[in-house]
């Protein structure tokens, strides 16, 4: 691989290099799923998955679960409704909410999924833990994170140069 001037950036490019690697898998796997006749986005993944599991949440709720930002949530949810892979209905306490359930196609998607993600599991950990753990960096830069922004830090260092 050659390297690129985002690559000569470092730590600065970080989040940058991140989303190449979200895309480059995002790509292969959607691909994969393509090969096995199910059209399904593999960026719609964490969202099937966590209604799987929770079986109903608000938008608020499953942006929360999924740490993603409310209108990040509302797009994705869109383009599975118009798939059909999930309907929202008005919660009966509180009518300005929707909540979001999967539809039977996608539980019927979800169940030819799963043997499939026996398999990208083992070509993940090939990928990911290949002589130092990814996923384990990534958990520490999310502790980091939660305990003190981005933002925050930026502000702390510009304060004291100030």
């Amino acid at each position: 691989m050659t390297t690129s001037i985002i690559d000569e950036l470092g730590e600065l490019a970080l989040s940058t290099r991140l989303m190449r690697l979200s895309e480059w898998t995002r790509r292969d796997v959607t691909k994969i799923y393509k090969e096995y006749g199910i059209a399904f986005e593999s960026k719609w993944f964490p969202v099937l998955y966590v209604l799987s599991r929770k079986k109903s949440l608000s938008v608020g709720e499953l942006a929360e679960e999924l740490g993603y930002t409310h209108p990040s949530v509302i797009a994705l949810v869109r383009e599975m409704e118009m798939q059909k892979l999930i309907r929202s209905v008005t919660n009966k306490t509180d009518a300005r909410k929707r909540m979001l359930r999967l539809t039977p196609k996608a539980l019927e998607w979800k169940a030819k999924m799963e043997p499939l993600w026996d398999q990208m599991r083992i070509v993940a950990a090939q990928i990911y833990n290949n002589g130092s753990s990814l996923l384990q960096a990534i958990t520490h830069v999310e502790q980091a994170l939660s305990e003190c922004s981005y933002y925050h830090r930026f502000k702390k260092l510009a304060d004291k140069k100030g």
